[in-house]
């Protein structure tokens, strides 16, 4: 691979997940300080504010609830012409959440020249290294919704029923939860107008080679307003879609992220409050059987500010599959909760992900390449390898590396675990070397044969195995039940990836975590606020 396609590989796919190990917001403070101690009283408490926490929020609240959503991020609003987010050709500390870089990775800093060692904020993204993989994670009010490219896929019922438990019953997913969060989010494909467009050269590039290679082919769904986009092409805004400049946010606007869907519409409610800056340290159950959750109130830098207590009746977790794993591993084996189901910590998935880099120095991608996403190919007629194939732009380096992404997601039986270390009291990820190797192999193949003879593709996953769709930790079936009710915990829920077991059928886990949400509050609504919350 050529010096210009590594470096370009290397800051689009690993760059910002280098950064692992990071210290909480309080040891990255300068210096220690006496800060209070607040208690206060909540009916219902939402730890996270992606797609499980904004639904839990604007559900509850339309049902009559007063909420309280604990976010540990800030907010991140766009406009026409915004400057945000961060632009991946000059990263800044907007990109990691109080990132520091660790020796190890140090040289891979070196290579794609950004050094990654900004000063403590409370950025986009936090890296967690664990055995044999590296997991991601967002902060910010919207989650994981603010930096995902944004394709809305749905599985299809065989691949659903293969993969998720069948009790969800996917009939009633279909007609209902699915078309439900489409809805909120207002998914529609690429206008033709955009992407028969200079600038979108790469994807017309993926898609014929992807007919050629007798696959089929489709337009994805994306929570996007195209206009944005159009508007664009006409310099009535500077670039962010047409340019791929959208890996960490897009800063025109116009993307449907949570923060301008769920979460606008349950503040508009007027019981719903965002508590910025909230960084949740752990959970517990108090003596009176109610739920504590103890935060850290800090600014951007990581200052602590002030520590709270806050009760509740109710408490969602819905801080990721990662963090919500995390916090509740460790109460189980502090006694914080005790009687925590004996799954907990189990069936952790990476939703096969696999990210590919396709140089090809004589067809020219294009130094700017539209974006977020525009085609995918699926292939899930083999249930047990079952796959998703997109394309997705490289962000702009200031160069013409002739390099685009091809992104895969899988199916996999491979299952990691969390565990507790009492020594150093903290949780770590446990991944088999060699996981989802059958679901690579099946991606691999279609990636091979879509970009044969035209170039050379590289799996970033050989030079860090890592997954931005981290999920499971607390799934259902053995640790929640389908409407995230965590076992013999009267009053605890939990309500992002970690109640997905593992995989979402082939597809980005966005719209199957939101939807189940969805299923769950209209469950959690009728049948717990008069018991419950």
């Amino acid at each position: 691979m050529s010096t210009p396609s590594r470096r370009a590989l290397l800051t689009a796919t690993a760059g910002i997940a280098a950064a692992s190990v990071l210290p909480s917001p309080a040891a990255a403070a300068s210096g220690p300080a006496r800060v209070g101690l607040a208690r206060e009283e909540h009916r219902a408490v939402i730890i996270g504010s992606g797609f499980g926490g904004g639904v839990a929020a604007l559900r509850l609240a339309q049902a009559g609830v007063p909420v309280t959503v604990l976010e540990r991020g800030r907010r991140w609003p766009t406009g026409p012409n915004a400057e945000t987010f961060p632009h991946v050709s000059g990263l800044d500390k907007r990109a990691l959440w109080y990132g520091t870089l660790p020796a190890a990775v140090r040289p891979l800093a070196r290579l794609i020249g950004t050094p990654l060692n900004f000063g403590p904020y409370v950025g986009l993204l936090e890296p967690i290294l664990g055995q044999n993989i590296l997991g991601v994670c967002a902060a910010g009010v919207g989650g994981g919704s603010l930096v995902y490219q944004g394709m809305t896929l749905q599985p299809a019922e065989a691949v659903f029923d293969t993969w998720l438990p069948q009790e969800l019953d996917y009939r009633r997913m279909n007609e209902i939860y699915y078309p439900r969060v489409a809805a909120m989010l207002r998914a529609t494909a690429a206008p033709d107008e955009l992407v028969t467009s200079s600038n979108y050269h790469a994807a017309r590039v993926f898609a014929e080679r992807v007919r050629r290679a007798g696959y089929g082919l489709e337009k994805i769904p994306m929570p996007i307003d195209w206009d944005y986009a159009l508007a664009e092409l006409r310099g009535e805004m500077k670039p962010s879609y047409t340019n791929g400049d959208c890996a960490l946010g897009v800063n025109n606007g116009g993307k449907h992220s949570v923060d301008v869907t769920y979460l606008r519409q349950a503040e508009a409610t007027g019981k719903v409050t965002v508590a910025t800056h909230h960084n949740v340290t752990s959970v517990a159950r108090a003596a009176d059987g109610r739920w504590e959750v103890h935060a850290d109130r800090t600014d951007d830098t990581g200052k602590v500010l002030e520590q709270k207590i806050l009760s509740t009746r109710a408490l969602v977790m819905a801080a990721g599959s990662l963090n919500t794993s995390k916090l509740l591993v460790r109460a189980g084996a502090t006694g914080a909760i005790p009687d925590l189901p004996d799954g907990l910590g189990e069936g952790w998935g990476t939703n096969g992900d696999r990210i590919y880099a396709w140089t090809n120095l004589q067809e020219d991608f294009g130094a700017e390449q539209g974006g977020p996403v525009v085609y995918g190919s699926k292939e899930w007629d083999d249930l047990a390898t079952a796959n998703t194939v997109i394309q997705a732009s490289l962000p702009p380096l200031g160069l013409n590396s002739r390099t685009t992404m091809l992104v895969g997601f899988g199916v996999s039986a491979d299952r990691g675990r969390f565990r507790y270390d009492a020594a150093t009291d903290s949780v770590s990820l446990h991944w088999p070397l060699g996981g989802d190797a059958a679901s690579h192999r099946a991606i691999q193949r279609r990636v091979d044969k879509v970009a044969k003879g035209l170039g050379v593709l590289t799996d970033t996953n050989t030079l860090v195995n890592s997954t931005w769709h981290p999920l499971g930790g607390a799934p259902m079936g053995t640790v929640c039940d389908l409407e995230g009710r965590v076992a013999d915990q009267r009053g605890l829920y939990v309500l992002d990836g970690a109640l997905i077991p593992g995989t979402t059928g082939a597809c980005n886990p966005s719209m199957t975590i939101a939807a189940v949400a969805e299923r769950a509050m209209d469950a959690i609504t009728t049948h717990d606020i008069d018991t419950i919350i």
